[in-house]
């Protein structure tokens, strides 16, 4: 039986076809005029989405190494840094932070909740001696479907010198933000999100304060050195081989979001999220998230009460060919996660709607066939 497969997470996304064939060209040297210009063309790509003026650093590593690579560039051992975690991204963060010998001070907010900029602003104020190093916060955690008011969350520095380092690797290029105009130190991100190609390249832009620090830093690094990042990327170049394929393949993509636009994107993944979110009411189900702070990149969805979320991945992959992701850390086999985010079209969404609709009945939860879709519908006719 031909079963069509439909990737609904978040992250690795989909490809669109564009992109895929962009890839498959013959690869060329990597140090020749050809692949300069490319390479031009992406880092100056890269700055409009990341909303910035400062370069956009690229790494061959997925968006854990470059949240490492942000971490080691502008600390040393010994340094303290506040956390701001809601959810298993955030605490990741901190994690890599402390194995580098960072001094980590939490900030927890409940999983499902975004963090509070006063809460932010208070321990700041606490903070006389200005000890605090860098502040790490999550623009999108992808653990719960949560989306940090990053702008307020950044204004509640105040007049404090630490770094703000936020890793945006879900949620940059699907929902607003604005390196510059917020004050953003440092902001990472990686490839296999809403910039749609393959897991492989992670993104690092650093402003002027950020760069300060960098000249001070004692974190031990080589392959993660953001000065020989720099110095190459001034010859538009790298100072180690390039994953080419990939960059193929980001052009492409690159070339895609500016013909959407930026605004446009944004807009269709806020309405993918109330499309998704008015179906998954409809069937009487819970959302780990408020209207008010849920992700526009990924839903998360409690099991219903006496069902494991594995179960639920398991019919949706076997019998339609869906694949969603399941819950990380403590609330592994309690939610199931769909990722809208990136190469995602209203009809994806009607279709998991509707397979998600047959796996519950299937499993024994009663549900009104076509509740969910119908619900979906009328957000789409709306809008």
């Amino acid at each position: 039986m031909l079963k069509k497969q439909y990737l609904m997470v978040p992250g690795p996304t989909a490809v669109p076809e564009r992109v895929l064939q962009a890839m498959h060209r013959p690869m060329i040297n990597h140090r020749g005029p050809q692949y300069e210009g490319m390479f031009r063309s992406i880092s100056e790509g890269l700055k409009k989405v990341f909303k910035t003026e400062n370069d956009v650093l690229t790494f061959p590593a997925a968006g854990t190494g470059a949240m490492e690579a942000a971490l080691v560039n502008v600390l040393s051992p010994g340094d303290k840094v506040l956390a701001v975690s809601i959810g298993a991204f955030g605490d990741r963060f901190a994690e890599i932070a402390a194995r580098h010998g960072a001094v980590i001070e939490k900030l927890d907010f409940e999983w499902g909740t975004a963090a509070d900029p006063a809460r932010l602003a208070e321990r700041l104020t606490q903070d006389k001696a200005h000890e605090i190093k860098a502040i790490l916060l999550t623009h999108n955690e992808t653990s719960t479907g949560v989306t940090n008011d990053i702008q307020a969350l950044a204004k509640a520095r105040g007049n404090h010198p630490a770094l703000v380092l936020v890793d945006a690797i879900s949620g940059l290029g699907a929902i607003n933000l604005e390196m510059d105009a917020w004050g953003l130190d440092i902001v990472v991100t990686g490839a296999q999100k809403a910039l749609m190609i393959p897991p492989g390249l992670g993104f690092v832009a650093m402003n002027e304060r950020a760069w300060g620090a960098q000249a001070e830093a004692k974190m031990p690094k080589f392959y993660w050195d953001a000065q020989n990042i720099k110095k190459s990327l001034a010859k538009w170049q790298n100072p180690y081989t390039p994953p080419v394929s990939l960059l193929y393949g980001l052009e492409e993509s690159l070339k895609l979001m500016e013909e959407e636009g930026l605004e446009n994107i944004f807009q269709r993944h806020q309405k993918l999220r109330d499309i998704l979110r008015a179906g998954l009411k409809a069937l009487k189900l819970s959302l780990l998230a408020d209207d008010a702070v849920a992700s526009a990149a990924v839903t998360a969805v409690l099991a219903p009460e006496g069902m494991e979320g594995k179960k639920i991945q398991k019919q949706m992959k076997d019998r339609f060919g869906i694949t969603l992701a399941g819950g990380q850390k403590k609330l592994e086999n309690k939610i199931v996660r769909i990722g809208h985010v990136g190469y995602v079209a209203e009809t994806d969404i009607l279709v998991t709607l509707a397979c998600l609709e047959m796996t519950l009945q299937t499993l024994g939860i009663p549900v009104e066939y076509g509740a969910a879709v119908k619900a979906a519908e009328r957000v789409i006719m709306e809008g």
